[in-house]
């Protein structure tokens, strides 16, 4: 692919944050500052998302606007279901129309695609609910059924031995159906790891420099996050990394990370000793633990 196209596609994305973040067309010569500043966008988040998008590199700052990120993933997820997932369907329908009613295969497809429809609006619910941590689980699975799609229409899909406008008009119709599905397919790739590289990183710092949620620990040790005191509390509870990841909108790896760091922080190994610490410190209360 030549510079010249890289260019073009680079471009096709810009434009498509760009509008992720509420700015529309018409800003004339205005500088980014101006029309981010007019549209009540955070310029610095904005060229982030753009520059990781193009290449793949963020470098966490504490400028970062979370309100601002968190504005335009809720953006893309309405672009995502209100109107990029029901195009494809529509298309799928027409080609529908030009298959024939006896062959069933098509429509069966079709009732393929809105299961996939539906996990996905189950993992942006989610999302939406559990502030963008999602599950690296789910999007494997999402994936697959993305493939699985894919196949089913390029292997399976009925077509006429003898060519007519109409099966012409149907594989062009399924041509534009598999395009916009590998496209779908980038986009959501990318919106996850913009969820990952850049709003969860910038959610753990806003947790950390936040005193108020704070608990004070003694000052000889390094003081544990607010979240990480919440992944405690579930130790001591004596629920699982599955059921602690449950309970807390959190992703398995995530609590993970957060117990590995507890471990460090406190220097404590067995559950049993961290109970003893959230006892002693007032992080939990006896009537909360089941001594059994």
């Amino acid at each position: 692919m030549g510079a010249s196209s890289k260019s073009a596609l680079a471009d096709n994305q810009v434009l498509q944050l760009v509008q992720r973040f509420g700015i529309p067309f018409g800003v004339g010569e205005k500088s980014i500052e101006t029309v981010c500043r007019e549209n009540d966008v955070d310029c610095t988040t904005l060229l982030a998302v753009v520059n990781f998008a193009i290449t793949g590199e963020y470098q966490y700052t504490p400028a970062i606007d979370v309100s601002t990120l968190r504005q335009y993933l809720e953006n893309a997820h309405t672009y995502f279901m209100d109107f990029q997932l029901p195009r494809i369907r529509q298309m799928l329908l027409e080609a529908i129309n030009l298959a024939g009613a006896d062959n069933k295969v098509p429509l069966l497809i079709v009732r393929f695609y809105d299961e996939y429809v539906e996990e996905i609006r189950a993992h942006i619910q989610h999302e939406n609910e559990c502030a963008f941590e999602h599950h690296a689980t789910d999007d494997k699975h999402i994936a697959a059924k993305a493939i699985e799609l894919k196949n089913l229409i390029i292997k399976y899909y009925p077509h006429n031995d003898k060519p007519t406008i109409q099966s012409q008009e149907q594989t062009r119709l399924l041509y534009a159906v598999l395009h916009d599905i590998y496209h779908f397919e980038n986009e959501l790739a990318l919106h996850c790891a913009i969820e990952d590289e850049i709003m969860l990183p910038a959610l753990a710092k806003k947790e950390q420099s936040s005193h108020n949620t704070n608990i004070e620990l003694n000052s000889e040790q390094e003081e544990l996050s607010s979240r990480e005191i919440d992944v405690l509390i579930q130790i001591v509870k004596g629920l699982s990394n599955k059921e602690i990841a449950d309970v807390l909108c959190l992703s398995a790896h995530t609590v993970m990370s957060h117990r590995k760091n507890i471990v460090r922080k406190l220097n404590i190994h067995s559950t049993a000793g961290l109970t003893i610490y959230a006892i002693v410190n007032g992080i939990v209360n006896l009537d909360n633990i089941d001594m059994l």
